[in-house]
């Protein structure tokens, strides 16, 4: 097998077999924002307040507990060549009262796993991840982000699948024996929140065997954002001075969709902090109707940001 590919298909985390609520993938997609190689402990600081600006969303203390505790005794179940790994994530979770903070102390066997995982996302990618409502849309998307830069995800058994998911135990139980069921309340809400409000647009495919649907494999390319993030989740360089790094990286995409290929107005654009805030700002004008554009949507970013002259019409014959 290809190495690359292997390395893809036997990315832990995001393969491994574990069922938690929306609550609980929130704050597990927030806590991987927060590990850093250079820290010498394995205790991380939850500011919830910092999540809710992140999420739209706010948190009751005694859901949050209730969460925490239930994520302690869940175990992630992992398949390597040589080993079946069961591991767990808290060696202890405190709620500092009145700061709204939770200091979470991570177990030592879980932390290679969590850097690995952490390593397939950008910011945008853990910000997208946590705007996601659907439990299954916040699962599918870090599997689809594995395989964004070949087109299309490797080829899933839906049996295995639904495993990952939590939909169907070791006793054969299946929480959604219906395909219908599986589409509409899994796969369908899941491919809609993540093309809306990921850097990920995505479709999927069932494959049949006789009569039975066998596998799934997902279309996976990527797409700009009309929205930016408040901040960044991953510790990057900033490419320019004053921008950050998924604001960047989200006018590249923006470039890329309106075909603005042309080296001397990329170079120019890229290399100005106002054209990029410029080009996420008319991205979102153009995304959200603000902006009417329908013909060429690239030359009218050009003369608006003054690298081309707007075309004069012609006066019309007397």
């Amino acid at each position: 097998m290809n190495k690359e590919l292997e390395i893809r298909q036997h990315n832990a985390l995001t393969n491994a077999r574990y069922e938690y609520t929306g609550l609980q993938l929130d704050l597990f997609f927030f806590l991987v924002s927060k590990l850093r190689k250079d820290q010498k402990s394995y205790t991380y600081e939850l500011n919830i307040k910092e999540l809710s600006a992140l999420t739209g969303r706010k948190y009751d203390l005694a859901y949050l507990r209730k969460a925490t505790e239930d994520m302690g005794s869940r175990m992630f179940e992992i398949e390597t060549p040589e080993r079946h790994v069961q591991l767990w994530m808290f060696r202890s979770v405190e709620y500092l009262k009145g700061l709204g903070i939770i200091e979470v102390s991570l177990s030592d066997k879980i932390i290679p796993y969590l850097f690995q995982l952490q390593s397939n996302f950008t910011s945008y990618g853990l910000a997208s991840a946590l705007r996601l409502t659907s439990k299954y849309a916040k699962r599918i998307y870090p599997i689809c982000s594995q395989w964004k830069d070949m087109g299309e995800t490797k080829k899933h058994d839906i049996q295995d699948f639904k495993k990952m998911l939590g939909l169907l135990d070791d006793k054969g139980l299946d929480k959604m024996p219906r395909t219908s069921d599986f589409r509409k309340s899994v796969l369908d809400i899941a491919v809609k929140q993540i093309n809306e409000h990921t850097e990920l647009h995505i479709s999927y495919e069932l494959e049949k065997r006789g009569k039975t649907f066998k596998n799934i494999t997902f279309k996976v390319k990527t797409q700009a954002l009309a929205e930016t993030i408040p901040f960044d989740l991953v510790a990057t360089n900033e490419p320019l001075p004053g921008v950050q790094q998924s604001h960047y990286d989200n006018a590249v995409r923006v470039l890329d969709e309106l075909r603005i290929t042309d080296t001397k107005h990329r170079q120019a654009i890229l290399s100005n902090a106002a054209h990029v805030s410029e080009v996420n700002r008319y991205n979102h004008d153009l995304k959200t109707g603000k902006v009417k554009a329908a013909r060429n949507p690239g030359g009218l970013l050009l003369v608006r940001l003054g690298l081309v002259a707007a075309k004069v019409p012609k006066p019309t014959p007397a």
